[in-house]
């Protein structure tokens, strides 16, 4: 894998830092202590992923956090504060779910793909948005939850990403017991790809991401947009729709000259599309 260097800050303070470095850009949380997903950092990260979608030169994004957790989830005292609403905080409630959930679709729509960077605790609407990123990257002292069933709110949003990137039974163990699990424990359940010391949580993320980068632009936003499509499916719609999808990308440039550099045995050169 190559090494990413060169780093470059574009937003040293403010809720949501970014870092970029040639095709990966790196999104840190920034909301301490908790980094809740508070309205003001959810409109930050949709402001975001919607310049990144448009973007011919970033490839891949890095989600991490700062701190010592990765996400707490929804920010309960903003929303508590809106019981005193003359509608008991439903309009608020309302406005606050709907953003994080479009966030979450937004992550799994972008062309690009996204790594989750875990080192710390991801609990409730946290937990969802690393199973909402295409890959998950973790410390061996990281820990997941949903533990809304604890105090009266089952994760019901956070059931929806949980549930397609576990196992249907282990996601159903978390959301039912409420309880932390371990790194290992969140691997064995299909949460996160890979386990890693704390010394080496970056250095790992950014070969991933410089792997991913180095493929073919092309490919890499037409499979994304499949694979998410087609895990929604039967299996024959499935095969239909995947059998159309590789057609079109057989045609596509960036195939034509990969198969060519491989047959001619030498390097290709893919399009900024």
């Amino acid at each position: 894998m190559a090494d990413v260097v060169s780093f470059r800050k574009e937003e040293p303070s403010g809720l949501l830092v970014r870092e970029l470095s040639g095709p990966v850009l790196r999104l840190t949380l920034n909301n301490p202590p908790a980094n809740v997903l508070s309205i003001e950092l959810m409109e930050a990260l949709h402001t975001a992923l919607d310049a990144i979608a448009h973007s011919g030169d970033i490839r891949v994004v890095v989600l991490a956090a700062s701190g010592k957790l990765f996400s707490a989830g929804h920010d309960l005292k903003e929303m508590t504060a809106h019981r005193a609403d003359a509608d008991g905080g439903r309009a608020f409630f309302e406005t606050t779910i709907r953003l994080a959930a479009d966030l979450m679709m937004k992550i799994t729509r972008l062309p690009q793909a996204v790594i989750a960077e875990i080192d710390g605790l991801a609990t409730a609407a946290g937990c969802q948005l690393v199973a909402s990123c295409d890959l998950a990257i973790c410390t061996d002292s990281s820990t997941f939850c949903t533990p809304g069933v604890n105090i009266g709110l089952f994760c019901s949003t956070p059931m929806v990403a949980l549930s397609r990137a576990a196992h249907r039974k282990q996601a159903m163990e978390m959301l039912l017991t409420g309880e932390t699990i371990d790194a290992s424990t969140a691997k064995d359940f299909g949460l996160v790809n890979r386990i890693v010391p704390q010394q080496y949580l970056r250095q790992v993320v950014d070969k991933y991401a410089a792997v991913i980068a180095s493929k073919s632009p092309q490919a890499l936003k037409i499979g994304k947009e499949a694979f998410y499509r087609q895990a929604e499916m039967s299996l024959p719609e499935a095969y239909d729709y995947a059998v159309g999808v590789m057609v079109e990308n057989m045609l596509a440039g960036d195939a034509e000259n990969g198969i060519g550099a491989f047959l001619g045995k030498r390097m290709p050169e893919w399009t900024e599309e």
